[in-house]
């Protein structure tokens, strides 16, 4: 059975804490742990399956492209999600449908551990109360920054470490021991279904019936273009020039919206 060294899986799990701990490239940490694109990257760049880590990376970003944080919590963490899913799916040879199966629930059990992180802060917090007692500006950077940081990491790190070398390789064994059964189409059907899910959310998060028309544009582009086989590039530069010209059109209308405006001041001023 193929496993993940220990090193590989430290790597990934230091990441995960990095990114979980908020702390991590500042503000654009936020994005980090929204999305899994980052995290599926660097496990594929770890586990040396680049392309493959973002095929099954892609699946997973459809199911959460429609997730929002409305305060401090998310119902579902994409970042680890993502960390151990891609793993699986890699030492698995698993479809990225299974993958999503497998990404939902540890997704769930991640926002749990988030929000325990929340609790331990708590304590924390009372550090920072002293600093600001005292005025001591040292301390207080300390105690927001360096001692919530260091307890991200401390629990992040041994759990989610713990979760790919001894979890990861068992469950991906039990998965191909599965193959060909139906609780393996299950996991296919559920997965797809998933994603299906997620496009239906972004679409609704949306909300505006003048840019639906470009959404159904793009996918009958991937439907009707399929054959001859169009990288991903091609299809961002088709979306940019499509972008530019309806930028340029609403742009022109606006100007020809404003000279209309004047022609008709200068007509009543006229008489």
């Amino acid at each position: 059975m193929e496993t993940l060294t220990i090193l590989q899986s430290l790597l990934i799990a230091l990441w995960v804490a990095a990114v979980m701990s908020r702390s991590f490239l500042g503000g654009a940490t936020l994005t980090l742990r929204f999305s899994p694109l980052m995290t599926g990257l660097v496990a594929g760049l770890v586990m040396g399956d680049v392309a493959q880590a973002m095929i099954v990376t892609a699946a997973l970003q459809l199911i959460y492209m429609g997730v929002f944080s409305p305060g401090g919590t998310m119902p579902a963490e994409p970042s680890i999600a993502a960390a151990i899913a891609v793993p699986v799916a890699l030492l698995g040879d698993l479809s990225p449908e299974s993958a999503i199966a497998i990404a939902v629930p540890v997704g769930l059990l991640g926002s749990y551990l988030y929000q325990f992180r929340f609790f331990i802060n708590t304590f924390l917090g009372k550090y920072t109360d002293r600093a600001v007692e005292k005025l001591d500006e040292g301390a207080m950077s300390r105690s927001i920054i360096l001692f919530p940081t260091l307890a991200s990491f401390i629990l992040f790190v041994p759990l989610v470490f713990i979760a790919l070398y001894f979890g990861a390789p068992v469950i991906a064994d039990v998965i191909n021991m599965l193959e060909g059964t139906i609780f393996i189409h299950i996991l296919e059907v559920v997965g797809g279904g998933l994603a299906a899910i997620g496009i239906a959310t972004t679409v609704y998060v949306i909300g505006r019936r003048d840019y639906l028309p470009f959404f159904f544009l793009a996918y009958f582009m991937s439907v009707v273009l399929k054959p001859l086989e169009i990288t991903m590039v091609t299809y961002a530069i088709f979306g940019i020039i499509i972008a530019l010209i309806f930028i340029m059109a609403k742009g022109n209308n606006k100007a020809a919206a404003v000279s209309d405006n004047y022609s008709d001041d200068d007509y009543d001023d006229g008489f």
